[in-house]
């Protein structure tokens, strides 16, 4: 069992990623390949990744590079998972590159001697074998990953609904309550069951940052090294995953894509250039789109300062209820 021990300041510095972490969703779906647990909520994914990783040749680079390094163990290396991520896959891979070779070298080291690893595994404290490991993250990434930013979207989105009514509701403790079956909110510990190791957290005023994530099964992972910034990676509640671009809900097909991406993305609150990156938009363009749904009464604009806030209305709410995911 893993267990963070919160202090007050702690509480007050919990935080919730407003966006997918490309590299610990690229850590988790490789390990959807390693198992076949959950299985039936990613059928979809799973048949269409296989077939696009044959189809761009990348099948024997995930075997013989991606899998070593992310294997579904008690460990893997905490360099791979960098928080620059949370910034997007860019910066993420600027910071896999920018790791200095000594933590590099203890974390290659620590995964050889309790996982497993080829001999190679050691020469990632030099630039040009690291490189080539995340062209290899980039090219998986656009193949299996990148046709379902949008569902990876919908379903944060989703989430971050859910953790806003349980604050509201029920404060901190039911935040951090209702995460997931395995995690256990025992003030002031955070216990995080079916984890492959027993370790102690102590935050100590460093707070922590959950991430919900998409491709995350039953279990939560944490880093290993317990003095990096405390991230927590949570799987995201789950039903069958559908097609990229299946019109599954009648508002989707009312609204369209980009109306209705902006209309949950103001479920707790967007400025128009959150609106416009949560839909893959350009601010103009969002801007036109928040006009339009204003205009239906969905939402509601509020400037502060040189920003504007957006959000959902009574209507918008019940509409999006009414159509919610699962």
């Amino acid at each position: 069992m893993l267990r963070f021990h919160f202090t007050p300041e702690d509480l007050t510095r919990l935080r919730i990623a407003d966006e997918p972490h490309p590299l610990w969703e690229i850590a988790a779906s490789l390990h959807r390949f390693q198992t076949r647990d959950g299985r039936w909520a990613y059928a979809h994914w799973h048949r269409t990744a296989v077939s696009a990783l044959r189809d761009n040749g990348l099948e024997r680079a995930v075997k013989s590079v991606l899998l070593p390094l992310f294997p579904r163990a008690s460990y893997l290396p905490d360099f791979l998972t960098p928080l620059d991520g949370k910034e997007g896959l860019a910066a993420g891979i600027d910071a896999i590159l920018a790791t200095p070779s000594a933590q590099v070298a203890s974390e290659t080291e620590r995964l050889a001697r309790t996982v497993g690893a080829p001999p190679w595994v050691h020469r990632l404290t030099e630039g040009e074998p690291r490189e080539g490991v995340v062209r290899v993250l980039r090219d998986y990434y656009d193949a299996v990953i990148a046709p379902y930013e949008e569902t990876l979207q919908d379903r944060l989105c989703t989430e971050r609904v859910r953790r806003a009514a349980a604050l509201f509701h029920g404060g901190i403790g039911d935040v951090l309550g209702s995460l997931a079956p395995t995690i256990s909110w025992r003030p002031p510990v955070l216990e995080v069951g079916l984890y492959p190791e027993d370790r102690d957290v102590r935050l100590d005023g460093r707070g922590l940052l959950l991430i919900p994530s998409y491709f995350c099964w039953n279990s939560a992972i944490a880093l290993a090294d317990s003095d990096l910034p405390p991230v927590l990676l949570y799987p995201l509640h789950h039903a069958p995953a559908p097609a990229p671009g299946a019109d599954r809900e009648p508002l989707h097909a009312l609204l369209g894509a980009t109306r209705f991406a902006i209309l949950r993305a103001t479920a707790i609150g967007a400025t128009t250039g959150e609106a416009a990156r949560r839909s893959g938009v350009t601010p103009t363009t969002a801007s036109h789109h928040t006009a339009v749904l204003r205009d239906a009464g969905l939402i509601a604009s509020h400037r502060h300062a040189n920003t504007v806030l957006h959000t959902l209305t009574p209507l918008g709410a019940a509409l999006l209820k009414q159509h919610a995911l699962p």
